[in-house]
This record gives C-alpha cells, structure tokens and sequence, in this order.
C-alpha cells in the first residue's frame, strides 16, 4: 500500500515514529505530520496565512514533511501537492491518550481522517490510553493488520475507523469490541484566576471520565480492557428528523 501517515502531536512524536516502523517493512509510507503538537485543533484548516513545509530527518534517519498547520492541512497538503498520486490508506496516529466519547469532536486526530474519509480515501485514526505509554509497540502492530484488512474490505465512502487501545501488556487485552460514540459530556470546570496586572484569565479543565453510560460505547469498552474500534462517519445529517421538521410551522410557513 501506499501510505500517508500524520498525527495531531507534531512529526517528532513517538507514537507516529513507532507506527512508521511497523509499516515501512511491507508498505511505502510517506509521513506529513504538523511541525508541532496540534491537539485539541478539530477539524480547523489554515485560510489566513501560508502554509509552509519543511522535509525534516528524525534521529533513525527517517524522513517526513513537516507543515506549519493543522492535521486537516496535513492531509490536504499531502493528497494534493506532495504525494504523486492518491493514497491507498491515511492512518493518523498513534495519539497518546484516548480520544472517545465527545473528545472524538474535539481531536486533530480524528479530524484527519475524517478528512481523509472525505477525499474517497480508507482512512484510520488510532489512539492508546496512556499519555505516557510504553505500550506503543503492539498498538503499533495492531494497527498495522487493521490497516491490511482495510485495505482489503475497504469503506464506504464518507466513514472512517476510529481506534482505542488500552494502555496494558498484550496479554492482559480483553478482544477487540466494535462500539459506539459515548456522548455523555465529561465532568468540565473553568478555574478563574488574575494575572501579575490584575487581568482576569481562565483555565479550562476536565476531572476526565472514569465510567461511562452506554454499555456498547467506545469508552465503555476501553475501560474494560478492549480495543475499541468505532466506524464515524462524516455526514451528520439527523435523517429521522428531516421528515419532523418538514412540518413545523417555521416563520408562518407550512414548510
């Protein structure tokens, strides 16, 4: 396959670097990765400035394209300037700590292969528990076959495989469970605080969510040990709902 790899956390990122291992032996793998972490960024492009790359070679002699922008303009950049030609398969990751529930939303790297998924392309964003994981290794692997058997079955167009794998040795990982988006709202907070001039500034945070309220949820089944695997898909449209509001009285009108 022909491969193009990205991430959220910027092109110097272990988990990118340790995927690139697993996959270079049987495939050719271009990686266009942000210059620096990216996350929490969405599915935000860059209008209002130039985006600029930088072919960059990390310590084991590897080579990608570094971009000044967001995983989404990684993407676009890629398929439609550095790459010669479409890619088989866009896998963003690993991403270290998971991204379910409503942080899917909020990631740079799921947001890449949504992007991904919009250009026609088999796409996979993939994430481990841990913030500081040594388990990258088998995430690594497991992504790979996944990314295999993708390739083989393939996607419909507009859905993407969205990926958690728990931060535990191998032996301890329960299976891997198809599952659902959690959408209950973790537990937020703003701290307000005052800076040396007497500005009001604010910290937002979360407490992070240990349970979850749906049995077949993408979080639910991490935390019991599992690999979750969630199919996303781009279009959002709420199609039971099209009909309802056919028959709403909106602004005097029988719609």
């Amino acid at each position: 396959m022909n491969i193009l790899l990205t991430n959220d956390d910027g092109i110097y990122a272990d988990g990118l670097w340790a995927l690139y291992e697993k996959l270079v032996p049987r495939h050719f793998v271009t990686v266009v990765a942000p210059d620096r972490e990216r996350s929490a960024v969405g599915h935000g492009i860059t209008l209002y400035q130039p985006l600029r790359t930088k072919k960059i070679t990390v310590n084991n002699g590897c080579q990608g394209y570094a971009v000044d922008g967001t995983p989404v303009d990684c993407i676009k950049i890629g398929i439609m300037e550095i790459l010669e030609m479409k890619p088989d398969m866009v896998i963003s990751g690993i991403n270290p700590g998971a991204n379910v529930g409503v942080n899917i939303n909020y990631s740079g790297t799921v947001a890449a292969a949504k992007e991904a998924a919009l250009y026609k392309v088999p796409a996979i964003s993939v994430s481990i528990q841990g913030r500081k994981t040594s388990a990258y290794d088998y995430a690594a692997l497991f992504t790979a076959t996944l990314a295999e058997n993708v390739y083989e079955k393939g996607l419909p167009f507009g859905t993407f495989l969205n990926v958690n794998i728990p931060d535990i040795p191998k032996n301890k990982i329960q299976g891997v469970r198809i599952s659902r988006q959690e959408t209950a709202l973790y537990n937020e907070f703003v701290e307000k605080r005052v800076d040396p001039r007497n500005r009001t500034y604010y910290w937002h945070g979360t407490d992070g969510q240990t349970s979850f309220n749906t049995p077949e949820s993408d979080g639910t089944a991490l935390n019991e040990n599992f690999i979750s695997i969630t199919p996303i898909q781009c279009d959002a449209t709420d199609y039971a709902m099209i009909e309802e509001l056919k028959g709403w009285n909106i602004e005097g009108f029988k719609l």
